[in-house]
This record gives structure tokens, C-alpha cells and sequence, in this order.
């Protein structure tokens, strides 16, 4: 995040532009590179992500690595609207990026982002996004090290999108993959589903809910260093983003080419959320979450694991809530609450666009 130079050369009667007040919109000459670029990075970006690595004021961050292998990944946020009950753009950008990184096993340290400001934008909605990005990567212990800034005129964007590329040491043993998978491992859920694309939905429709739906986005980063200081053997991770839990299940089901069998009784859907997915006509199970996951793990550490992520969680939500079995074909079974089985299947679509 090297700050421009300074324009030396300005004609008489420009003055220096005055700080940014709480009342001031983003202009185009934001992303000009010039004294008001300047003036937004000082003012918003610096103090925020405050780090040894970003004041080296150069084009790019020198970082050292802990580990002789990186994990590396990258994701955008388009979310709307930009600030919702349990979150912003800002601390979605920042866990779920983190939380990719989680998912392989890996250690977040580093971030970049980059943001694309509508003109217009008020400059205390990006002060407060930016804040929360601040306290978001303080609670994951990543560092926000570089990034880029851009300005499009109005009418051409959404108020604001973010892009953030992580990097994490992996850990030396541990493979997150599906194929590390086996007959007779443990599913594990570490929370409740469906809160952060319910939450999302009724703040950007106006629907108001008693009580008031909260999205569950956090770092998820903790709880998986947990189970990997425990010596939990960790089969897969995977992050119950968009498509929701089933999604998640059956995409790991395909990779691995075995069957996964889960129990409804044993998923947590708070009722709240409940009674709005059946008044809205979702199902919780392909319903995004920002700060929930699951893990399969080897059965004879299953409830070691549902220990550690419910005395972590505070909440005897995480659970084991299915298995995995031999299969001619990969699929997955849900038994349901009244006793029943049903195959889940890919969604032809997203239930709810623009809530990430």
C-alpha cells in the first residue's frame, strides 16, 4: 500500500485538501494517485492496518514465513447490503479469507486487499469497513501487508467491493483433502447453519425477525489450530460458504468417492432462522454460513474433537452428525427428523445471490 508521491506542482490558488471529515464522499480523483489518494490512505488505510510490514512504504511487503510450504488464496466480496446485523463487507472480506486459508490446514499470517470505491461512497462508511477489517484481523492474527486502491465514477459499482489474497504456513503433516478421506471417518459440525444468508437477506429486504437475525461471520481460525494442537486426525476441512451445508457435504462426497450419511436431528438450525426459511420457502441445509464448518475426522478422535470445539464455542451445538461409508456411486443421505431418508443434491443455482 505505497502511498503516491506528493504533487509538487500545484497551480495557485489549490491548497492542500483538508482531512477527511466523517461527512465527505469519495470522489474519482480518490483513485487518482494524487494528494487525495495520499490523503485516503493516511487517514483510513494506514492507521488501520498498522503493521512492521506496511510501513516499509514500499511497492510491495518483504514477509517472513514460518514454514517451508505457503498456502495461498484469494476471494472477492460483493455483498449487499454493505453493513448487516453480525457483520460489513470489511470483516466478511477479512474471516473468509482467513478461513479458506483454515480449511488447508494452514496458519494464517498475511493479507492484501483491494478495494473498488464507488464515487460517492461516504467516506464514514469506508472508515467504519476499514475499522472493521482492523479488528477482524487482530482477532485472526494476520497481518494486512499490501494492497490497491480504485475509484470508479458513479453508478458503475455498489458503494464499495473488496478483494483479499491470504497466505499461511502450512502445517508440516496435515492434508485437508478429500481424498484423504475413509470409510468409517466422522463428520463434525462446529456450529448452528444458515444465520449469515438468512441475516443478510432480511437487512437487504427490510424483513424483520423477533429476535433479530445475526449473521454468524467470525474467524474460524482458532478452533482448527485447536484441533490440530490436539493431535486430532483431521481428514478434510471445508467452510460452509455458499451452497450451505449440503453443498459442502456433497462436494466433498464426489472428491472422495464415497458415501456420507448425516442426521438431521443432530444439525442445530436456531429457530429464529427456521421460521424464516420456511416463511421464505429456503432450506437451512443450502443456506450460507460465514462461521461454520465442518471436519472429518478419523472415529477414533470424533469425540475428542466435539470437546474441543464446544468447550472452544461455549455451546454444545458442534456435534457429530454423520459418517462415512463405502459407495458404488458418491452421494449424500440425510436421515431426516420424522425418520426418513433423502438423497441431497447439487442446487441448480444460488438461492441468494450478492450475500458474499
Amino acid at each position: 500500500m505505497k502511498p503516491p508521491p506528493q504533487n509538487s506542482d500545484s497551480t495557485p490558488g489549490e491548497s492542500c485538501p483538508a482531512p477527511l471529515a466523517s461527512d465527505d464522499k469519495i470522489l474519482l480523483a480518490h483513485g487518482g494517485g494524487g494528494r487525495l489518494m495520499h490523503q485516503l490512505i493516511e487517514s483510513i488505510f494506514r492507521p488501520a492496518f498498522q503493521n512492521p510490514e506496511l510501513e516499509t512504504h514500499h511497492d510491495g511487503a518483504v514477509l517472513d514465513f514460518p514454514s517451508d510450504k505457503l498456502v495461498m488464496t484469494t476471494d472477492s466480496y460483493v455483498v449487499q447490503p454493505l453493513i448487516f446485523p453480525g457483520g460489513d463487507i470489511g470483516s466478511l472480506a477479512v474471516n473468509g479469507t482467513v478461513n479458506d486459508l483454515a480449511m488447508c490446514g494452514a496458519r494464517p499470517l498475511y493479507l492484501s486487499v483491494g478495494f473498488i470505491l464507488e464515487e460517492g461512497l461516504p467516506v464514514s462508511t469506508l472508515r467504519t469497513i476499514a475499522n472493521s477489517m482492523k479488528i477482524s484481523a487482530q482477532e485472526s492474527g494476520v497481518h494486512i501487508v499490501t494492497g490497491d486502491t480504485k475509484v470508479v465514477a458513479k453508478g458503475n459499482g455498489d458503494g464499495i467491493f473488496l478483494n483479499t489474497t491470504g497466505v499461511g504456513a502450512a502445517h508440516p503433516f496435515l492434508r485437508s483433502h478429500p481424498d484423504q478421506i475413509q470409510p468409517g471417518d466422522a463428520i463434525l459440525i462446529s456450529g448452528d447453519i444458515a444465520r449469515h444468508g438468512i441475516a443478510v437477506l432480511a437487512a437487504r429486504e427490510n424483513l424483520e425477525f423477533d429476535p433479530p437475525l445475526q449473521s454468524d461471520c467470525a474467524s474460524l481460525s482458532s478452533l482448527v489450530q485447536k484441533l490440530i494442537k490436539a493431535k486430532i486426525q483431521i481428514r478434510c476441512l471445508r467452510d460452509l460458504t455458499r451452497g450451505g451445508l449440503a453443498t459442502g457435504l456433497i462436494e466433498m462426497a464426489g472428491s472422495s468417492k464415497l458415501k456420507f450419511t448425516i442426521d438431521e436431528n443432530r444439525i442445530v438450525v436456531h429457530e429464529p432462522v427456521q421460521g424464516a426459511c420456511e416463511l421464505l420457502g429456503f432450506d437451512p441445509l443450502y443456506i450460507a454460513n460465514e462461521g461454520c464448518f465442518v471436519v472429518v475426522v478419523a472415529p477414533d478422535d470424533a469425540k475428542r474433537a466435539v470437546e474441543i470445539l464446544r468447550k472452544e464455542q461455549n455451546s454444545s451445538v458442534p456435534d457429530i452428525i454423520g459418517k462415512v461409508e463405502k459407495a458404488t456411486s458418491p452421494h449424500v443421505v440425510l436421515k431426516t427428523s420424522v425418520g426418513s431418508t433423502r438423497v441431497l443434491d447439487m442446487l441448480s443455482g444460488d438461492q441468494l445471490p450478492r450475500i458474499c
